[in-house]
Order: structure tokens, then sequence, then C-alpha cells
């Protein structure tokens, strides 16, 4: 597996007003929110690619396909997911986490925004994705 670098980090919460004040209203953070639901999020902030404000009931939906998270995971507080090469290499690192001993919240999977991905939890619980975002990669190479 050869992670590129950072792609996303987001708080998961589940009282999303309450964390938007401290990162926008307080920390002033130029989040935005994400059309059709209650992400908000930026990639204008200087060293991360992508800092987000993941309402639970949305990791969720992402992690299991319900809007509650299941009472026998860890309920997680944060979500890092870390950038690969390309989509065969999501496949390919999904396939290494399991064959040491990790097992995935899901297998490799194209989210409704693009993003191709596949998600463990740590026993802390935080959420870790192994991610290909085929936009962050098209802004880097030169026109």
């Amino acid at each position: 597996m050869e992670i590129q670098f950072i792609a996303s980090v987001a708080i998961v919460t589940s009282d999303p007003p309450a964390s938007r004040k401290l990162f926008i209203d307080t920390l002033g953070l130029p989040l935005q929110r994400h059309e059709g639901d209650d992400y908000y999020f930026s990639e204008q902030i200087g060293g991360s690619k992508h800092f987000g404000v993941w309402p639970l009931r949305q990791a969720a939906e992402a992690c299991f396909g319900i809007s509650e998270w299941p009472a026998d995971r860890p309920t997680p507080h944060a979500c890092f997911e870390f950038e690969v090469a390309d989509e065969e290499s999501v496949t390919t690192a999904a396939e290494e986490l399991q064959a040491k001993g990790y097992t995935l919240l899901h297998g490799k999977k194209t989210e409704p925004w693009g993003q191709i991905v596949a998600r463990i939890q740590t026993p802390e619980g935080v959420i870790i994705g192994i991610s290909y975002a085929p936009w962050i990669h098209d802004a880097a190479k030169p026109v």
C-alpha cells in the first residue's frame, strides 16, 4: 500500500450545530454546506486537502447504509482518509488490510460525490478511509 497524502480529516459529530459553532463561528474556518445535506467542509484551509464536520448519521449511512451508528461499534469522533494513486489501489489496500486482520466497515465503493473508498475503524473508534478522489488528482495535473 502506498499512501500519497492525507486526503481528508473530518470531525464526526452527533451534534452538528454545536460543532459548526466551534469551527465556523469561533475558529472562523471557511466551511461551506454541501448541497443537499448537513455536511460542512472546506478545501481552502492551508495544510489540508479537505476538512469537514461529518454528522454521525451521515457517517452511519456511508459506512453501513443505515441512519444510526450500530450500538456494537465504538462511536466515531473523527475520520482520516488517506489518498492512494488510483481506484485499483483502493482495492489492493482493502485486501492488504483484511490480510493483516482488519475488518472493513465496507469494501471499496463509490460515494455519490465520486470518491472511491474502503473504510475500517480503529479500536479507539476513529474511521480510517483509503480513498481515491479523482478531482484531487485532476487538480494536480498540469494543464
